[in-house]
């Protein structure tokens, strides 16, 4: 949960890049793994970037979503 509360205080709601990620983690080997797990929780949303369908963009649920996930499951 400790990168999910640093990914919430730097973007809060707003989408970012995995680079983005990178850099706010300091995690460049598990960074993948990171997100990987949060969009396996339900924690995270993924989308293609319209301009370049290479590149994901990832969007954080609220807090409050993400602590009735955690309940639930």
């Amino acid at each position: 949960m400790t990168a999910y509360s640093k990914l919430w205080t730097k973007y809060s709601g707003k989408e970012f890049t995995h680079s983005e990620a990178t850099k706010t983690l300091k995690e460049k080997k598990m960074v993948s793994v990171i997100l990987s797990e949060m969009r396996k929780n339900g924690w995270l949303a993924l989308r293609l970037d319209p301009q370049d369908s290479r590149k994901r963009l990832y969007k954080l649920i609220s807090p409050n979503n993400a602590l009735e996930s955690i309940a639930k499951g």
